[in-house]
Protein backbone atom coordinates (compact mmCIF):
# COMPACT_ATOMS: atom_id res chain seq x y z
CA UNK A 1 0.00 0.00 0.00
CA UNK A 2 1.34 3.19 -0.98
CA UNK A 3 1.83 5.85 1.99
CA UNK A 4 -0.09 8.91 0.45
CA UNK A 5 2.33 11.37 2.84
CA UNK A 6 5.30 10.73 0.14
CA UNK A 7 3.55 11.26 -2.64
CA UNK A 8 4.68 14.53 -4.89
CA UNK A 9 1.71 16.64 -6.44
CA UNK A 10 1.84 17.08 -10.27
CA UNK A 11 0.02 19.00 -12.76
CA UNK A 12 -1.92 16.10 -13.67
CA UNK A 13 -2.11 13.87 -10.57
CA UNK A 14 -0.04 12.42 -7.85
CA UNK A 15 3.35 10.76 -8.12
CA UNK A 16 5.78 8.10 -5.62
CA UNK A 17 9.17 8.63 -6.06
CA UNK A 18 11.28 4.88 -6.40
CA UNK A 19 14.82 5.49 -4.87
CA UNK A 20 17.54 2.46 -4.53
CA UNK A 21 21.30 3.88 -3.87
CA UNK A 22 24.66 2.18 -4.89
CA UNK A 23 27.19 3.38 -1.88
CA UNK A 24 31.11 3.07 -1.97
CA UNK A 25 32.79 2.65 0.82
CA UNK A 26 36.77 2.84 0.56
CA UNK A 27 37.73 -0.24 2.71
CA UNK A 28 39.68 0.92 5.77
CA UNK A 29 42.93 -0.11 5.09
CA UNK A 30 46.65 0.82 5.10
CA UNK A 31 47.26 -0.39 1.30
CA UNK A 32 44.99 -1.00 -1.63
CA UNK A 33 43.29 -4.20 -3.07
CA UNK A 34 45.61 -5.81 -5.37
CA UNK A 35 49.25 -4.19 -4.24
CA UNK A 36 51.17 -2.88 -1.38
CA UNK A 37 50.67 0.58 -2.14
CA UNK A 38 49.67 3.06 0.83
CA UNK A 39 46.39 4.33 1.05
CA UNK A 40 46.14 7.75 2.55
CA UNK A 41 44.44 11.18 2.34
CA UNK A 42 46.60 14.37 1.67
CA UNK A 43 49.39 12.64 -0.55
CA UNK A 44 51.70 14.54 -3.35
CA UNK A 45 50.15 13.16 -6.22
CA UNK A 46 51.08 10.13 -7.50
CA UNK A 47 53.03 9.29 -4.38
CA UNK A 48 51.64 6.49 -3.68
CA UNK A 49 51.54 4.28 -6.92
CA UNK A 50 53.20 0.71 -7.53
CA UNK A 51 53.94 -0.79 -10.55
CA UNK A 52 50.39 -2.32 -10.64
CA UNK A 53 48.56 0.22 -9.51
CA UNK A 54 50.32 1.95 -12.95
CA UNK A 55 49.28 -1.54 -14.90
CA UNK A 56 53.01 -1.39 -16.00
CA UNK A 57 53.52 -4.69 -18.22
CA UNK A 58 53.88 -7.79 -16.74
CA UNK A 59 52.50 -6.56 -13.28
CA UNK A 60 49.76 -9.28 -11.90
CA UNK A 61 47.42 -8.30 -8.98
CA UNK A 62 47.43 -10.28 -5.55
CA UNK A 63 44.46 -9.78 -3.23
CA UNK A 64 44.63 -7.80 -0.07
CA UNK A 65 43.57 -10.45 2.93
CA UNK A 66 42.33 -7.55 5.07
CA UNK A 67 40.51 -6.19 2.50
CA UNK A 68 38.62 -9.89 1.81
CA UNK A 69 38.18 -9.59 5.95
CA UNK A 70 36.41 -6.31 5.30
CA UNK A 71 33.69 -6.81 3.29
CA UNK A 72 33.15 -10.31 5.03
CA UNK A 73 32.59 -8.20 8.23
CA UNK A 74 30.38 -5.44 6.53
CA UNK A 75 28.55 -8.61 5.20
CA UNK A 76 28.17 -10.25 8.28
CA UNK A 77 27.23 -6.45 10.02
CA UNK A 78 24.34 -6.00 7.25
CA UNK A 79 22.89 -9.28 8.10
CA UNK A 80 23.43 -10.59 4.90
CA UNK A 81 24.58 -14.00 2.99
CA UNK A 82 28.48 -14.52 2.55
CA UNK A 83 29.47 -15.61 -0.51
CA UNK A 84 31.88 -19.14 0.22
CA UNK A 85 32.81 -18.72 -3.40
CA UNK A 86 33.22 -15.38 -5.12
CA UNK A 87 35.47 -14.30 -8.40
CA UNK A 88 36.51 -10.79 -9.63
CA UNK A 89 36.06 -9.79 -13.37
CA UNK A 90 37.44 -7.08 -15.38
CA UNK A 91 35.04 -4.33 -16.09
CA UNK A 92 35.89 -2.70 -19.42
CA UNK A 93 35.84 0.97 -20.29
CA UNK A 94 38.23 3.46 -21.14
CA UNK A 95 38.85 6.94 -19.07
CA UNK A 96 42.12 8.45 -18.70
CA UNK A 97 42.77 7.80 -14.81
CA UNK A 98 41.83 3.98 -15.30
CA UNK A 99 45.70 2.97 -16.48
CA UNK A 100 44.99 -0.79 -16.93
CA UNK A 101 41.34 0.16 -19.34
CA UNK A 102 39.40 -2.07 -16.90
CA UNK A 103 38.45 -2.19 -13.48
CA UNK A 104 38.98 -5.44 -11.26
CA UNK A 105 35.49 -5.61 -9.72
CA UNK A 106 33.10 -8.37 -8.91
CA UNK A 107 29.82 -9.30 -11.36
CA UNK A 108 27.72 -12.67 -11.20
CA UNK A 109 29.57 -14.16 -8.14
CA UNK A 110 30.21 -11.42 -5.44
CA UNK A 111 31.96 -11.89 -1.71
CA UNK A 112 28.70 -10.80 -0.47
CA UNK A 113 24.62 -11.91 -1.42
CA UNK A 114 21.16 -10.17 0.50
CA UNK A 115 20.96 -8.58 3.69
CA UNK A 116 19.13 -6.13 5.23
CA UNK A 117 19.02 -2.69 7.31
CA UNK A 118 16.39 -1.51 9.72
CA UNK A 119 16.18 2.39 9.77
CA UNK A 120 14.84 4.78 11.55
CA UNK A 121 12.68 7.82 10.83
CA UNK A 122 12.84 11.39 12.32
CA UNK A 123 9.43 10.50 14.05
CA UNK A 124 10.60 7.10 15.30
CA UNK A 125 9.14 4.83 12.89
CA UNK A 126 11.30 2.49 10.80
CA UNK A 127 11.44 0.65 7.63
CA UNK A 128 13.63 -1.93 6.44
CA UNK A 129 15.97 -1.53 3.33
CA UNK A 130 17.07 -4.53 1.28
CA UNK A 131 20.40 -5.39 0.19
CA UNK A 132 20.82 -6.82 -3.16
CA UNK A 133 24.56 -7.10 -2.88
CA UNK A 134 27.81 -5.65 -1.66
CA UNK A 135 31.39 -6.49 -3.84
CA UNK A 136 34.75 -5.50 -3.56
CA UNK A 137 36.39 -3.39 -6.53
CA UNK A 138 38.96 -1.52 -6.86
CA UNK A 139 39.17 2.80 -7.28
CA UNK A 140 39.96 4.50 -10.42
CA UNK A 141 42.51 7.58 -10.24
CA UNK A 142 41.40 11.11 -10.60
CA UNK A 143 41.51 13.64 -13.48
CA UNK A 144 42.96 17.33 -12.81
CA UNK A 145 41.45 20.09 -15.02
CA UNK A 146 42.36 23.13 -13.38
CA UNK A 147 46.60 22.69 -13.17
CA UNK A 148 47.19 23.28 -16.82
CA UNK A 149 44.81 25.61 -19.21
CA UNK A 150 45.82 23.00 -22.37
CA UNK A 151 46.05 19.73 -20.35
CA UNK A 152 44.89 17.56 -17.95
CA UNK A 153 46.64 15.65 -15.20
CA UNK A 154 46.17 12.79 -13.71
CA UNK A 155 46.72 11.31 -10.16
CA UNK A 156 47.04 7.87 -9.49
CA UNK A 157 46.87 7.75 -5.86
CA UNK A 158 43.30 6.54 -5.58
CA UNK A 159 44.00 4.04 -8.11
CA UNK A 160 43.48 0.06 -6.99
CA UNK A 161 42.15 1.97 -3.37
CA UNK A 162 39.46 -0.95 -1.90
CA UNK A 163 36.09 -0.30 -2.30
CA UNK A 164 32.91 -2.05 -1.16
CA UNK A 165 30.02 -0.93 -3.41
CA UNK A 166 26.88 -1.55 -1.16
CA UNK A 167 23.91 -2.32 -3.34
CA UNK A 168 20.13 -1.49 -2.07
CA UNK A 169 17.00 -2.64 -3.53
CA UNK A 170 14.52 0.19 -4.50
CA UNK A 171 12.78 0.43 -1.08
CA UNK A 172 13.00 3.95 -0.62
CA UNK A 173 10.29 5.97 -1.16
CA UNK A 174 11.67 9.83 -0.41
CA UNK A 175 14.62 11.84 -0.07
CA UNK A 176 14.36 11.75 4.12
CA UNK A 177 14.36 7.67 3.87
CA UNK A 178 17.23 8.19 1.57
CA UNK A 179 19.39 10.30 4.07
CA UNK A 180 18.37 8.13 6.62
CA UNK A 181 19.79 5.14 4.93
CA UNK A 182 22.72 6.49 4.21
CA UNK A 183 23.66 7.66 8.43
CA UNK A 184 22.03 4.52 9.45
CA UNK A 185 24.62 2.75 6.63
CA UNK A 186 27.38 4.87 7.63
CA UNK A 187 26.95 4.08 11.22
CA UNK A 188 27.41 0.81 10.92
CA UNK A 189 30.15 0.83 8.84
CA UNK A 190 31.87 3.05 11.24
CA UNK A 191 30.50 0.50 14.34
CA UNK A 192 32.37 -2.34 12.15
CA UNK A 193 35.76 -0.26 11.90
CA UNK A 194 35.23 -1.15 7.55
CA UNK A 195 35.69 2.21 6.78
CA UNK A 196 36.00 5.61 8.22
CA UNK A 197 32.82 7.09 6.99
CA UNK A 198 34.40 10.66 5.99
CA UNK A 199 32.34 12.28 3.47
CA UNK A 200 33.95 15.28 2.85
CA UNK A 201 37.29 13.18 1.85
CA UNK A 202 34.63 10.62 -0.38
CA UNK A 203 35.94 8.02 1.51
CA UNK A 204 32.01 7.06 1.56
CA UNK A 205 29.96 8.48 -1.52
CA UNK A 206 26.27 7.63 -3.08
CA UNK A 207 25.06 7.17 -6.66
CA UNK A 208 21.55 7.79 -6.47
CA UNK A 209 19.17 5.70 -8.93
CA UNK A 210 16.04 7.72 -9.17
CA UNK A 211 12.28 7.25 -11.21
CA UNK A 212 8.71 8.10 -10.60
CA UNK A 213 5.53 6.56 -11.62
CA UNK A 214 2.12 6.81 -10.92
CA UNK A 215 1.52 4.82 -7.23
CA UNK A 216 1.16 1.04 -7.59
CA UNK A 217 2.64 1.51 -11.37
CA UNK A 218 5.16 -0.38 -12.47
CA UNK A 219 8.55 1.16 -12.02
CA UNK A 220 9.83 4.05 -14.38
CA UNK A 221 13.05 4.32 -16.16
CA UNK A 222 15.66 5.60 -13.95
CA UNK A 223 18.29 7.67 -13.68
CA UNK A 224 21.25 7.55 -11.87
CA UNK A 225 23.14 10.51 -9.63
CA UNK A 226 26.75 9.79 -9.81
CA UNK A 227 28.94 10.47 -6.56
CA UNK A 228 26.88 12.24 -4.40
CA UNK A 229 28.94 12.89 -0.85
CA UNK A 230 26.75 14.62 1.73
CA UNK A 231 23.60 13.89 3.61
CA UNK A 232 22.02 17.66 2.37
CA UNK A 233 23.14 17.10 -1.80
CA UNK A 234 21.68 13.54 -2.05
CA UNK A 235 18.18 15.20 -0.50
CA UNK A 236 18.43 18.11 -2.93
CA UNK A 237 19.52 16.22 -5.47
CA UNK A 238 16.67 13.18 -5.45
CA UNK A 239 13.77 16.22 -5.29
CA UNK A 240 15.26 17.97 -7.98
CA UNK A 241 15.97 14.61 -10.43
CA UNK A 242 11.83 13.69 -9.09
CA UNK A 243 10.19 16.79 -10.25
CA UNK A 244 12.58 17.26 -13.38
CA UNK A 245 11.40 13.66 -14.18
CA UNK A 246 7.81 14.75 -13.37
CA UNK A 247 7.27 17.49 -15.68
CA UNK A 248 9.15 15.68 -18.34
CA UNK A 249 6.31 12.80 -18.31
CA UNK A 250 3.66 15.29 -17.86
CA UNK A 251 4.91 17.48 -20.93
CA UNK A 252 4.27 13.71 -23.15
CA UNK A 253 8.25 12.83 -23.02
CA UNK A 254 9.93 9.72 -21.48
CA UNK A 255 12.86 9.83 -19.50
CA UNK A 256 16.16 8.54 -20.67
CA UNK A 257 17.93 5.96 -18.64
CA UNK A 258 21.27 7.91 -18.02
CA UNK A 259 24.10 8.84 -15.88
CA UNK A 260 23.78 12.52 -14.08
CA UNK A 261 26.06 14.46 -11.62
CA UNK A 262 24.43 16.94 -9.17
CA UNK A 263 25.63 20.70 -9.21
CA UNK A 264 25.22 21.88 -5.67
CA UNK A 265 25.61 25.27 -6.50
CA UNK A 266 22.50 25.17 -8.88
CA UNK A 267 20.99 22.86 -7.37
CA UNK A 268 20.11 20.94 -10.56
CA UNK A 269 21.51 17.83 -11.96
CA UNK A 270 23.05 17.23 -15.20
CA UNK A 271 23.48 14.83 -18.11
CA UNK A 272 26.51 13.01 -17.87
CA UNK A 273 26.86 10.06 -20.07
CA UNK A 274 23.94 7.51 -21.08
CA UNK A 275 23.42 4.85 -18.55
CA UNK A 276 25.29 1.49 -19.52
CA UNK A 277 24.24 -2.15 -19.22
CA UNK A 278 26.48 -4.80 -18.15
CA UNK A 279 26.74 -6.34 -21.84
CA UNK A 280 28.92 -2.28 -22.49
CA UNK A 281 31.36 -3.01 -20.45
CA UNK A 282 32.30 -6.57 -21.71
CA UNK A 283 32.56 -8.45 -18.22
CA UNK A 284 34.50 -11.75 -17.52
CA UNK A 285 36.40 -12.85 -15.96
CA UNK A 286 39.63 -11.56 -14.78
CA UNK A 287 42.28 -14.36 -16.18
CA UNK A 288 45.20 -12.75 -13.30
CA UNK A 289 43.26 -14.13 -10.43
CA UNK A 290 41.92 -17.18 -8.94
CA UNK A 291 38.41 -17.37 -7.86
CA UNK A 292 37.84 -16.34 -4.06
CA UNK A 293 37.46 -19.41 -1.85
CA UNK A 294 36.42 -18.43 1.88
CA UNK A 295 36.88 -21.23 5.00
CA UNK A 296 33.72 -20.92 6.77
CA UNK A 297 36.00 -21.34 9.90
CA UNK A 298 37.71 -18.21 9.24
CA UNK A 299 34.07 -16.61 8.11
CA UNK A 300 32.98 -17.86 11.88
CA UNK A 301 36.18 -16.06 13.18
CA UNK A 302 35.28 -12.74 11.92
CA UNK A 303 31.40 -13.27 13.06
CA UNK A 304 32.94 -13.76 16.40
CA UNK A 305 34.86 -10.97 16.45
CA UNK A 306 32.13 -8.72 15.44
CA UNK A 307 31.27 -5.65 18.23
CA UNK A 308 28.44 -4.67 19.60
CA UNK A 309 26.18 -3.03 16.81
CA UNK A 310 23.88 0.23 16.59
CA UNK A 311 20.85 -1.74 17.35
CA UNK A 312 21.60 -3.81 19.79
CA UNK A 313 23.44 -0.78 21.64
CA UNK A 314 20.43 1.33 21.50
CA UNK A 315 18.39 -1.66 23.10
CA UNK A 316 20.75 -2.01 26.04
CA UNK A 317 20.97 1.59 26.85
CA UNK A 318 17.55 1.74 27.04
CA UNK A 319 17.22 -0.89 29.62
CA UNK A 320 20.45 -0.97 31.11
CA UNK A 321 20.43 2.62 31.83
CA UNK A 322 17.10 3.12 31.69
CA UNK A 323 17.60 6.14 28.87
CA UNK A 324 14.45 7.24 26.30
CA UNK A 325 14.74 5.42 22.93
CA UNK A 326 15.38 9.23 21.74
CA UNK A 327 17.80 10.05 23.87
CA UNK A 328 19.93 6.20 23.39
CA UNK A 329 19.03 6.81 19.45
CA UNK A 330 21.35 10.32 19.89
CA UNK A 331 24.14 8.79 21.97
CA UNK A 332 24.82 5.02 19.46
CA UNK A 333 24.74 7.69 16.48
CA UNK A 334 28.20 7.87 16.68
CA UNK A 335 30.56 4.45 18.46
CA UNK A 336 32.86 7.61 20.01
CA UNK A 337 30.28 9.37 21.33
CA UNK A 338 28.24 6.21 22.98
CA UNK A 339 31.77 4.79 24.44
CA UNK A 340 32.42 8.32 25.89
CA UNK A 341 28.96 7.97 27.74
CA UNK A 342 29.23 4.45 28.85
CA UNK A 343 32.60 5.74 30.67
CA UNK A 344 30.82 8.54 31.86
CA UNK A 345 28.00 7.32 33.40
CA UNK A 346 29.51 4.57 35.67
CA UNK A 347 28.60 4.93 38.88
CA UNK A 348 26.88 8.41 37.62
CA UNK A 349 23.04 9.31 36.95
CA UNK A 350 22.46 7.66 33.38
CA UNK A 351 20.02 10.29 32.61
CA UNK A 352 21.78 13.47 33.94
CA UNK A 353 25.19 12.17 32.12
CA UNK A 354 22.71 12.02 29.04
CA UNK A 355 22.36 15.23 29.29
CA UNK A 356 25.99 16.64 29.72
CA UNK A 357 27.28 14.44 26.97
CA UNK A 358 24.46 15.20 24.23
CA UNK A 359 23.57 18.65 25.06
CA UNK A 360 26.30 20.49 26.77
CA UNK A 361 29.71 19.22 25.58
CA UNK A 362 28.13 17.65 21.75
CA UNK A 363 27.36 21.64 21.40
CA UNK A 364 30.95 22.99 22.50
CA UNK A 365 32.01 20.00 20.23
CA UNK A 366 30.62 20.91 17.03
CA UNK A 367 31.00 24.45 17.27
CA UNK A 368 34.99 23.65 17.64
CA UNK A 369 35.10 21.05 14.47
CA UNK A 370 36.10 18.38 17.10
CA UNK A 371 34.47 14.40 17.25
CA UNK A 372 33.89 12.93 20.80
CA UNK A 373 37.66 11.28 20.54
CA UNK A 374 38.57 14.90 20.40
CA UNK A 375 37.60 16.23 22.99
CA UNK A 376 39.58 17.81 25.38
CA UNK A 377 38.57 15.73 28.41
CA UNK A 378 37.47 12.94 28.63
CA UNK A 379 34.69 10.92 30.16
CA UNK A 380 36.16 10.93 33.83
CA UNK A 381 36.36 14.73 33.70
CA UNK A 382 32.15 14.84 32.90
CA UNK A 383 31.73 12.31 35.43
CA UNK A 384 33.65 14.39 38.42
CA UNK A 385 31.47 17.51 36.90
CA UNK A 386 28.11 15.13 37.13
CA UNK A 387 29.41 13.65 40.40
CA UNK A 388 29.07 17.24 41.89
CA UNK A 389 26.05 17.56 40.79
CA UNK A 390 24.46 14.73 42.56
CA UNK A 391 26.20 15.50 46.00
CA UNK A 392 24.67 18.52 46.32
CA UNK A 393 28.22 20.73 46.13
CA UNK A 394 27.34 22.68 43.06
CA UNK A 395 23.41 22.98 41.31
CA UNK A 396 22.83 22.53 37.67
CA UNK A 397 23.07 26.07 37.33
CA UNK A 398 26.44 26.99 38.48
CA UNK A 399 27.83 23.54 36.66
CA UNK A 400 26.92 25.32 33.79
CA UNK A 401 29.55 27.97 34.57
CA UNK A 402 31.76 25.60 35.85
CA UNK A 403 31.82 23.71 32.29
CA UNK A 404 32.30 26.89 30.80
CA UNK A 405 35.41 27.53 32.67
CA UNK A 406 36.62 24.46 31.86
CA UNK A 407 36.36 24.33 28.82
CA UNK A 408 38.45 27.41 28.87
CA UNK A 409 41.12 25.68 30.01
CA UNK A 410 41.00 26.80 33.94
CA UNK A 411 40.95 23.30 35.17
CA UNK A 412 38.93 20.30 36.25
CA UNK A 413 35.10 20.50 37.69
CA UNK A 414 36.61 20.30 41.45
CA UNK A 415 39.78 22.69 41.54
CA UNK A 416 37.22 25.17 39.68
CA UNK A 417 34.49 25.13 42.30
CA UNK A 418 37.09 25.36 44.94
CA UNK A 419 39.47 28.17 43.58
CA UNK A 420 35.75 30.40 42.71
CA UNK A 421 34.08 29.21 45.99
CA UNK A 422 31.10 27.70 43.57
CA UNK A 423 30.29 25.06 46.52
CA UNK A 424 26.41 25.00 47.11
CA UNK A 425 25.12 26.75 50.17
CA UNK A 426 23.37 23.98 51.79
CA UNK A 427 23.19 25.24 55.47
CA UNK A 428 19.71 25.22 56.60
CA UNK A 429 20.58 27.53 59.55
CA UNK A 430 22.04 30.61 57.05
CA UNK A 431 19.47 29.56 54.56
CA UNK A 432 16.82 30.13 57.05
CA UNK A 433 18.00 33.24 57.94
CA UNK A 434 17.66 34.44 54.51
CA UNK A 435 14.13 33.53 54.28
CA UNK A 436 12.82 34.87 57.68
CA UNK A 437 14.05 38.39 56.51
CA UNK A 438 12.76 37.97 53.06
CA UNK A 439 9.27 37.17 54.85
CA UNK A 440 9.34 39.89 57.70
CA UNK A 441 10.59 42.75 54.99
CA UNK A 442 7.72 41.13 52.02
CA UNK A 443 4.39 40.26 54.07
CA UNK A 444 2.32 40.76 51.40
CA UNK A 445 4.16 38.76 49.22
CA UNK A 446 4.08 35.78 51.80
CA UNK A 447 0.16 36.06 51.94
CA UNK A 448 -0.09 35.47 48.22
CA UNK A 449 1.38 32.44 48.61
CA UNK A 450 -1.19 31.04 50.42
CA UNK A 451 -2.93 32.18 47.55
CA UNK A 452 -1.42 31.06 45.20
CA UNK A 453 1.29 28.74 45.63
CA UNK A 454 3.62 29.00 42.82
CA UNK A 455 4.34 32.32 44.05
CA UNK A 456 6.63 31.06 46.10
CA UNK A 457 8.50 31.13 42.82
CA UNK A 458 9.29 34.49 43.79
CA UNK A 459 11.12 34.14 47.58
CA UNK A 460 13.06 30.92 45.58
CA UNK A 461 14.68 33.75 43.50
CA UNK A 462 15.16 36.06 46.48
CA UNK A 463 17.18 33.86 47.75
CA UNK A 464 18.73 32.87 44.69
CA UNK A 465 19.90 36.32 44.25
CA UNK A 466 20.97 36.82 48.11
CA UNK A 467 23.41 33.50 47.93
CA UNK A 468 24.71 34.85 44.45
CA UNK A 469 23.28 31.61 42.74
CA UNK A 470 24.95 28.72 45.21
CA UNK A 471 22.31 27.85 47.54
CA UNK A 472 20.33 24.41 47.25
CA UNK A 473 17.34 25.08 45.51
CA UNK A 474 16.20 21.82 47.16
CA UNK A 475 16.74 23.09 50.60
CA UNK A 476 15.65 26.30 49.87
CA UNK A 477 12.20 25.00 48.57
CA UNK A 478 11.70 22.62 51.21
CA UNK A 479 12.30 25.75 53.85
CA UNK A 480 9.88 27.76 52.19
CA UNK A 481 7.15 25.28 52.03
CA UNK A 482 7.39 24.17 55.76
CA UNK A 483 7.17 28.47 56.50
CA UNK A 484 4.92 29.80 54.04
CA UNK A 485 3.08 26.10 53.45
CA UNK A 486 3.03 26.56 49.80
Amino acid sequence: MTDTSKLIEGRTGSWEIVLGLEIHAQVASNAKLFSGAAVGFGAAPNAQVSLVDAAMPGMLPVINRHCVEQAVRTGLGLKAQINLKSRFDRKNYFYPDLPQGYQISQFKDPIVGEGEVVVERDDGSTFTVGIERLHLEQDAGKSLHDQDPNATYVDLNRAGTALMEIVSRPDMRSSEEAAAYVKKLRTILVYLGSCDGDMEKGNLRADVNVSVRRPGAELGTRCEIKNVNSYRYIQQAIEYEARRQIEIIEDGGKINQETRLFDPGKLETRSMRSKEEAHDYRYFPDPDLLPLVLDPAWVKEIQDSLPELPDAKKARFQSQYGLSAYDAGVLISERAKADFYEAAAKDRDPKLTANWVTNDLAARLSAAGLEFDASPFGPAVIAELTGLIQDNVISSKIAKDVFERMWAGEGGPKEIVEKQGLQQVSDTGALEAIIDQLIADNPGQAAAVKEKPQAIGWFVGQVMKATAGKANPGTINQLLRSKLGG
